[in-house]
């Protein structure tokens, strides 16, 4: 009883797909396009990338493809629920990494030098990121679970054509119901006197 159509998750789970692409390798990319934080060099590995954006990335990512490939609605959830906690991790963790690695950030710092490109980068790699992807992975679990699974959806059934030697049913009625002219009745009451 908890099957459901594939198309329920297919749209959002190919966008967190997308999302847990970009999470995943635009700190390895990023430094080809000035777009990076520190260190600012292309395909770097570090342990505060591992755990910041390799791992949540991953995570997205394997949220999307339950998604689009679930038929079950608790294989679904789940792939809504692990990329809902992913997301979310995108943007706390930069946050909360001080606190077990000894006041300093382990994410790095935006690599750039103007204050617009520093948001942009903040942006685009932990905090706007987190917030589309949490937003996206709610939007598909409220669309799997609005509609409760045991309950079918109904098919419409087309409508049938009149074959062509009926009549409607006010056609038939009005020619049976004709009257006649009625005819005048003489008076055949006597009156006695």
């Amino acid at each position: 009883m908890l099957q459901m159509r594939r198309s329920r998750g297919a749209f959002s789970g190919f966008l967190l797909m997308l999302l847990g692409l970009w999470g995943a390798l635009i700190p390895f990319v990023g430094p080809y396009f000035h777009y990076a934080y520190t260190p600012d060099k292309a395909w770097t590995y570090n342990t505060g990338r591992l755990w910041l954006e390799l791992l949540p990335g991953a995570a997205v990512f394997l949220g999307g493809f339950l998604l689009m490939v679930a038929r079950g609605r608790h294989i679904a959830m789940f792939g809504a629920l692990l990329a809902v906690a992913a997301g979310a991790w995108f943007t706390l963790g930069p946050v909360l990494s001080p606190l077990w690695n000894h006041h300093v950030p382990m994410g790095g710092s935006p690599a750039s030098n103007t204050v617009y490109m520093r948001i942009m980068e903040q942006l685009g790699f932990f905090t706007e990121l987190g917030v589309v992807i949490v937003f996206v992975a709610a939007m598909a679990l409220g669309r799997i679970s609005s509609v409760a699974s045991c309950i079918r959806e109904i098919e419409e059934i087309p409508e049938t054509t009149v074959p062509a030697d009926t009549e409607p049913v006010e056609t038939i009625r009005s020619e049976e119901t004709r009257l006649l002219p009625r005819r005048k009745t003489e008076d055949t009451t006597q009156t006695v006197g």
